[in-house]
Parts: C-alpha cells; structure tokens; sequence
C-alpha cells in the first residue's frame, strides 16, 4: 500500500469489513427485548397483574458472553488486510478518476458484480480468511463476504467529485479561523483552464475544485506562485499545506484575531 490513493482506499475498505462484520456479531441485537417489551406492556393494559409474574412473562436466555470490542476491532483489521492486500492493483487503487479513463475498469467493477468477476476476486484469497470467519461470522462464507464488502466499497472510493458550493468549510482550510468570512479559491485557477486541457495536466472534472479560505490565506496562495505553478503543482490543499512557508504563515496569522466592538 504505497501510494496515497491506496492508503486511503485502505481505511474506506477497513470500514466496509467492518459493518458488514459488526452488523453479523452477537452484540445489539434488541429483536428479542423489544418483543418481550410489548408483551409486558400488553399484559399491563390488560389489567392482569399476574401476566408478569415470573411463570408467565417471556423467559429471559442467559445472557451471552460479551465480545470484547477490542478483539472483534483486531479481527476486523486482520480480515480486511488479508483481502485487501490479495486484491488485483487497479481496484485497491480504483478511484473516479481510473474509471474515467479506462473503460475496462468501470465494466468490470460496475455493481453488481458478475459472479465471474467475485469467483476471480476470491480465488487468490488466503486460506486464513475461510479459517477464521468462524469466530465472529459462522453463517457467512467468504464469497458472499467478499461481494458485501465490495458493493460498498466500489461506489465509496469511485463517487464524482461533489460540487464546489457543497464542500464549504467552516473554517479557513490553511490557518483554520473560524470566525472570520470565507470566500472560495480555484485551486486550479480559472485563468489556464484552457492551457491546463491543452497541455492535458489534468482531467476537465477537476477545474472546478475549490479550497475555502479567508481573505488572508487566498491572498497569500497567489503570491507564493503564479497561476501556473498553482495549477501543475498546488492543485490541492494538501500539496499547498506542504509547503513550509504556508505552515508557517498559518500559524502566525491564525493568531490575529479581531477585537470585540
């Protein structure tokens, strides 16, 4: 998992092992207490004081042991990086933008999944999967696990860009103010649009990306380079926050604070 597109497809993956895992583990199951609920209840209205007397009311099963959260966490994690890793490449990596440029990959991995697709997913998996699903998931053979897992995971990571308007911020994105008007910053600026598709740096769904800073903070980004620079290399916040002398410059103006009127 070397790449930052994998890292982070990683930990979406871990959370799809880990609802379709929770959801099938002993713990939160309230079917049987809501039922024995309504039954007291019912014999409540009815009047009868004896329906709940221990000889008529629901029997209580002796409680199950209690999974421990920490286990059931280091079981989640161990299954989701042994099928993680056993994966092909382009699906640990798969994202909008691969699917935008390979037509192959969006076929295969369209929801739902062909049954071929599943069975050539599932056979380079380990042994150790099949051998442990027992412990929190005995009904649940490691297919029908893998296919679960998947019809999560496909959508998640392969999801367009939202657009710009809905990813505002609360606070400034580099100094982090939260008190202070916000305005929106191309993080591709609108002005080499056209040389940015010429020069195919970049895929047209991302020209519109934007960054929510205050007046301070977009004004510094244009002066640590020009619209080009910020184009071919600061075409995220993450890249800008790299830079030392943005850091820097966030922590001293996130200390300049207005004085109350």
């Amino acid at each position: 998992m070397a790449s930052s597109d994998t890292e982070s497809n990683y930990a979406v993956f871990r959370e799809c092992v880990s609802s379709v895992i929770i959801a099938r583990s002993k713990q939160h199951k309230p079917s049987k207490t809501k039922r024995k609920a309504s039954r007291i209840k019912a014999a409540k209205r009815k009047g009868n004081a004896e329906s709940t007397d221990e000889s008529s009311a629901p029997s209580t099963p002796a409680p199950a042991e209690e999974e421990n959260p920490e286990e059931l966490a280091d079981f989640i994690d161990f299954i989701a990086t042994e099928i993680f890793t056993a994966l092909p490449e382009p699906l640990q990596s798969l994202s909008y933008s691969a699917i935008q440029h390979s037509p192959t990959l969006s076929t295969t991995y369209s929801i739902p999944l062909a049954h071929s697709t599943l069975e050539s997913l599932s056979n380079p998996l380990p042994s150790t999967i099949t051998d442990t699903l027992s412990t929190y998931t005995p009904d649940l053979e490691a297919l029908s696990l893998l296919n679960k897992i998947l019809t999560d995971y496909i959508p998640a990571v392969t999801r367009p860009p939202p657009v710009w308007a809905s990813t505002r911020a609360e606070a400034c994105e580099i100094c982090e103010r939260d008190w202070i008007p916000l305005s929106y910053h191309h993080l591709i600026p609108r002005g080499v649009h056209d040389k940015v598709i010429k020069k195919g740096w970049h895929d047209e769904w991302m020209l519109n990306n934007v960054a929510w800073l205050c007046r301070a903070c977009h004004s510094f980004v244009h002066r640590m380079a020009t619209n080009e620079e910020l184009a071919r290399e600061w075409f995220t916040v993450e890249r800008i926050l790299e830079r030392e002398d943005v850091r820097d410059w966030a922590r001293w103006v996130g200390r300049v604070r207005w004085k109350a009127r």
